[in-house]
C-alpha cells in the first residue's frame, strides 16, 4: 500500500508524521509524508521552535508528487492535526486529486481537535471545518470520544449513546469509524476501550488504562488502523490495532518518558501478540 500522509512533523520525539510514518513503514507500507509544520518537538512541552509551513508550500509539495505521475498508485490519504482551515483546504484538494487519479483510494481523517479534560486545543474555526468539510469527505474517521460528541452534538454516557453517535457520524459520509479513548458507564474500572463500526458491524475492545498521557498516540493509532483495515476485517483490524497501541503505551510507561517508544515496540507494531479480542456490541 502507498499512503500520502499530510500532518505535522517534529524533529525530537513522535507526533504527527513523525509518529505515523514510521508506524506505517514498519507495517510494510510506502509513505509519502507531506509536512504541515516542522517543529523541534511537540507542543505539549509548552515550548518549541520551528516553522508552520504556508498552505501554498504544502500544496506545492503535493503538486510536485502529482508531477511525478504517481497519484494513480496512491491507495490512501491520511490526515491528522490541521493548523488552520487553509491547510484543511489543501488536504481536501489532495484527496480530490488522488481520488481522481485512483477512484479506489480511501481517505482516512483523524479529526484532531481536543480531548476530555483539555477541551479544544486547536485554532478557532478548525472544529467547524472538521465537522462540516473533513468528515463528509472521509471514508474512515478516527475521533476520540470527546471529538465524536462534538461532531455529532451528542452526550455519550452509555454504549447505546456511543453507537447512536457513531451512526449519526456515518450518516454524514464515512463508512468506517474508529472511536478511541472510550469510557462509558459500562467500561470496566481501570480500563479504556476502542470501538470500530463499519458495514461489517460494531465491535469493541477493552485494554488496561495506563497511568500516563502522551502526545502522538492518536497519530500512531490512526495509522495502524488504516493499514490494518485496508487488508483485514474491521473486527480483526480493531483487535490488532489495540494490541499494538497498548504495547507502545506499555513500553512508554516502562521507559518513564513522555515520548512514545515506537522503536522499542516496533516488533509488536508489526506482529501484535493477540492479547485482546474485539467483541460485537
Amino acid at each position: 500500500m502507498k499512503v500520502m500522509s499530510i500532518q505535522s512533523s517534529v524533529a525530537y520525539g513522535y507526533a504527527g508524521n513523525s509518529s505515523a510514518v514510521f508506524t506505517l513503514q514498519r507495517l510494510g507500507h510506502e509513505v509519502w509524508p507531506v509536512h504541515t509544520v516542522h517543529f523541534s518537538n511537540h507542543t505539549g512541552y509548552g515550548e518549541w521552535r520551528g516553522i508552520v509551513l504556508e498552505p501554498q508550500t504544502v500544496g506545492d509539495v503535493i503538486t510536485g508528487i502529482e508531477e511525478r505521475g504517481v497519484l494513480p498508485e496512491c491507495d490512501a490519504v491520511l490526515s491528522g492535526y490541521q493548523g488552520a482551515p487553509p491547510v484543511g483546504e489543501i488536504v481536501l484538494d489532495a484527496v480530490a486529486r488522488v481520488k481522481s487519479a485512483n477512484p479506489a483510494a480511501v481517505y482516512c481523517a483523524d479529526p484532531v481537535m481536543g480531548d476530555v479534560g483539555r477541551g479544544f486545543y486547536v485554532q478557532a474555526g478548525i472544529p467547524e471545518f472538521m465537522r462540516d468539510r473533513i468528515v463528509p469527505t472521509a471514508d474512515i474517521v478516527t475521533p476520540n470520544q470527546f471529538e465524536l460528541e462534538y461532531l455529532t452534538g451528542s452526550s455519550i454516557r452509555s454504549v447505546a449513546d456511543l453507537l447512536a453517535a457513531v451512526e449519526a457520524l456515518r450518516r454524514q459520509g464515512p463508512d468506517t469509524v474508529l472511536v478511541t479513548s472510550v469510557q462509558t458507564d459500562q467500561t470496566p474500572a481501570d480500563s479504556v476501550q476502542m470501538v470500530a463500526v463499519s458495514r461489517e458491524g460494531a465491535f469493541q475492545v477493552t485494554t488496561p488504562l495506563m497511568p500516563l498521557h502522551v502526545s502522538g498516540c492518536g497519530d500512531a493509532t490512526a495509522a495502524i488502523f488504516l493499514a490494518r483495515v485496508m487488508t483485514e476485517g474491521v473486527a480483526h483490524a480493531l483487535a490488532t490495532t489495540a494490541d499494538s497501541v497498548f504495547a507502545i503505551i506499555e513500553a512508554t510507561h516502562a521507559a518513564g518518558t513522555r515520548e512514545l517508544q515506537l522503536i522499542s515496540a516496533q516488533d509488536e507494531i508489526a506482529h501484535p501478540r493477540g492479547r485482546f479480542e474485539a467483541r460485537p456490541v
